[in-house]
């Protein structure tokens, strides 16, 4: 069986032969990662738990036709799909029923994926668009000649239609950055400087919050970056901060050069946005940069998020070959790290 092991051995999935009588005569090293080791000279039934599986290898057996089945499992609180092809073959080594594991796992979650993000989609445009229409329609009926309340009723109409507009452009905004995402910028980039123009932007929004802001800018902080990106940023972060931070918040915003960083191993900078707000529960921030994922529903809405935020932040700082670090504790205030290669002076 030398040689039908040798020719297992190069197929790139789990594949086992099993032989006229049903023992498994060769498995490659991935048929014994899935189904155990030892697997040469088993019965098939000691090393396969899957019924239907067993069956379409009885009926290759016996009719010498091909079989394709599919099942699931859930193994270490782990679920699984597979995909299993089974069909004859001959060699000079032996004849029986060559099987192979495709496992779809991956393929199944990311298809999963796409129908929860469809999903989440199709329910925040629908929000606004239902409360569009239903002013609407009172505005051609019974409040048709209500000054007082057309003028409030066209007030939340231009609430929601801008909510939509921000929903829009985030997702335009995200599709972008992760068709780029495997594409590296290239541009010297200061970061104090793009930090500088997204505070001047977001002055008037601090002010009418009550909050502080304190940036400390040292010289010398480049990177290799896309300078409207690491604005976009810095800007989802710093809003945050603003936003949720509460009334009378101090923000800090402060840059560190870094010779090197353990995780990316070579000399960094750290960006770090801190505020002083209410913090956020420890269960919540692994899933922060999952797509329209909220810590609070109902706030993150009246503030005018999109749930799309900090995605889009985690997608451009993976296309900058950086880190995103967000630590919290209630009551204390939140902190969010930008931890991005530096510019090294030979690329200029």
């Amino acid at each position: 069986m030398t040689g039908l092991g040798s020719v297992l051995a190069g197929v790139p999935l789990a594949a086992i032969v099993i032989g006229r009588d049903e023992r498994i005569l060769a498995a490659n090293p991935a048929a014994c990662d899935l189904l155990g080791q030892g697997l040469e000279g088993r019965h098939l039934l000691t090393a396969l738990r899957q019924p239907d599986v067993l069956e379409a290898i009885e009926a290759s057996l016996r009719d010498q036709q091909p079989r394709k089945i599919t099942y699931q499992t859930s193994e270490a609180g782990r679920d699984s799909s597979f995909q299993v092809h089974v069909g004859p073959v001959e060699t000079s080594d032996a004849r029986g029923t060559l099987v192979c594991f495709e496992d779809l796992t991956e393929r199944e979650q990311a298809a999963q994926m796409r129908r929860d993000f469809v999903a989440n989609v199709s329910h925040e445009l629908r929000t606004p668009l239902t409360a569009l229409i239903g002013f609407i329609e009172t505005l051609q009926g019974p409040a048709r000649h209500d000054q007082a309340a057309i003028d409030r009723f066209l007030g939340i109409m231009q609430s929601e239609a801008a909510r939509m507009e921000r929903l829009v452009r985030d997702l335009l905004s995200l599709s972008r950055v992760e068709s780029e995402e495997r594409v590296r910028p290239r541009d010297a980039v200061d970061l104090a400087s793009v930090i500088s123009s997204v505070l001047h932007a977001l002055r008037p929004l601090a002010r009418d919050r009550g909050c502080e802001i304190s940036f400390d800018a040292p010289d010398g902080m480049i990177v290799r970056g896309h300078d409207d990106q690491l604005q976009q940023v810095f800007t989802n972060l710093i809003e945050n901060a603003i936003k949720y931070g509460g009334k009378n918040n101090h923000i800090t915003i402060t840059l560190e050069g870094l010779l090197r960083d353990a995780t990316l191993r070579a000399p960094v900078i750290l960006a770090r946005v801190r505020d002083q707000g209410p913090g956020i529960d420890p269960l919540h921030i692994p899933r922060l940069t999952e797509r329209f994922y909220r810590v609070d529903t109902h706030r993150s809405r009246e503030m005018g998020g999109t749930g799309l935020g900090l995605a889009i932040v985690k997608h451009i700082v993976n296309r900058h070959r950086g880190r995103l670090r967000i630590a919290s504790t209630p009551g204390e205030g939140s902190e969010f790290t930008v931890i991005l290669p530096q510019w090294e002076r030979t690329e200029g």
